[in-house]
């Protein structure tokens, strides 16, 4: 057994040390106290958006992504064909990222970055990647932020009215949801040629989250809804607070924005991958896995990044981690320790999706599987996580669990999602 494997090993923090089973049945169990309104980590917030909706042509709307660092802004409407047009997208830098900024700091930035879309249409589609309780007119209240946003006095407000509010447009209608709703919703269209049983939203970026289809008689802690029909639910999965963590876990938390809040995301997501590899990198050499524990001392907080590039090719070891290492056996332990970890993100993710595909009941045959529509760079570019999340779910989706699916990304799906929303709800 090789040193980084004994460190992992003593701190329970291999893929190994995930019980999926066990994990897959407690999320299972948090999902349903949510959607009757008992504690739970999972907030199961309803949207009111359903999957289904009139497609109607050259109806144009003003489609806004907000979420992790970026902020994008397009006009987007469905041709005579029905095929989705995006015109003048526009990027910017999510606020309060690299600032604290007041409430009416906060929004006028958003009004200012829509100035030139104002005219486009009275109907706004606005992916906000963040907390929010939706309420039935479909604008939220956001609850708690996320990725290390700074704006303390937006917390508790309703941000459609106040955005509206802020560009001196309050007459248009908006249309607010988690950016695992739109992508959900852009990747129905995109493979609306064939028939799926059902379809879930994955967000594996700067945080993580997911939605799925939920019948309204399962969720009971909301009062009027129609029995008969469904609507798309926004779990907040990366506030599960459930997963085994352990002491490198939270003392890596310990040194986040909110300790204890969203403590699942801060085990895998991108924006904080790169600040718990740095944690056991430093706690490993502070138990001497390393000949020259001393170098460590002074390492700053590497970003996901900066791992994943490191794991990519050891030669770019000094760019990476500069000045660290003096000997090529540290470099591949710590290489093996990063690897570690992004095994055992894959197998923590594949207990989510799997949980989440079992909770809709859905997908047992071949001919009609689940759609997952995955986003974010996480997912799709960090190293060995992708074949390593496929075989993990494919080995808990089997036998008793046999389930079928289906990943499809699609460009610019918070954009169209939103968009989509927007024009049919």
């Amino acid at each position: 057994m090789t040193k980084a494997t004994n460190f992992l090993r003593s701190h329970k923090m291999t893929a190994d040390d995930i019980n999926i089973k066990e994990m897959v049945s407690i999320f299972l169990s948090e999902m349903e106290n949510g959607l009757a309104g008992k504690e739970s980590s999972l907030l199961m917030l309803p949207t009111y958006i359903e999957a289904d909706g009139e497609v109607k042509a050259n109806e144009p709307v003003i489609a806004i992504d907000a979420g992790g660092t970026n902020f994008r802004a397009a006009k987007v409407y469905f041709d005579e064909n029905l095929k989705l047009v995006t015109e003048n997208i526009q990027k910017a830098k999510m606020p309060g990222i690299d600032v604290e900024l007041s409430k009416e700091e906060f929004f006028s930035t958003f009004a200012d970055y829509l100035k030139d879309y104002k005219s486009v249409s009275e109907k706004v589609g606005f992916c906000f990647s963040y907390s929010a309780e939706i309420f039935p007119n479909k604008d939220g209240k956001l609850i708690e932020w996320s990725k290390e946003v700074k704006a303390p006095e937006v917390i508790g407000t309703m941000i459609g009215e106040e955005l509206l509010a802020a560009m001196g447009t309050p007459e248009k209608q908006l249309v607010l949801m988690n950016d695992t709703v739109s992508t959900l919703l852009a990747g129905k269209a995109a493979r609306a040629v064939k028939a799926y049983d059902t379809y879930i939203g994955f967000i594996l970026g700067t945080g993580t989250n997911t939605s799925y289809i939920e019948a309204n008689k399962n969720i009971t802690k909301t009062a009027d809804l129609d029995m008969e029909d469904s609507q798309i639910i926004n779990i907040e999965s990366g506030a599960f607070g459930k997963a085994p963590r352990t002491d490198i876990d939270v003392a890596f938390d310990n040194t986040t924005k909110n300790p204890g809040r969203y403590a699942f995301e801060k085990m895998f997501s991108g924006g904080y991958l790169g600040g718990l590899c740095t944690t056991a990198l430093k706690t490993a050499a502070a138990e001497g896995v390393f000949d020259d524990a001393s170098a460590f001392a002074n390492l700053e907080e590497l970003s996901t990044e900066d791992v994943n590039k490191y794991v990519h090719g050891i030669e770019d070891a000094k760019s990476i981690l500069p000045g660290v290492f003096t000997d090529e056996s540290d470099k591949l332990v710590a290489a093996e320790i990063i690897d570690g970890l992004i095994e055992r993100a894959a197998k923590l993710v594949a207990a989510n999706i799997a949980a989440v595909i079992l909770k809709t009941g859905k997908a047992k045959s071949h001919e009609k599987p689940v759609l997952m529509t995955i986003e974010g760079t996480t997912f799709y570019k960090l190293h060995g996580f992708r074949t390593m999340f496929e075989k993990f779910l494919q080995d808990f989706l089997s036998s008793e669990n046999k389930r079928y699916y289906e990943i499809v990304e699609v460009e610019n799906s918070s954009l169209l999602g939103a968009a989509i929303a927007a024009i049919v709800n």
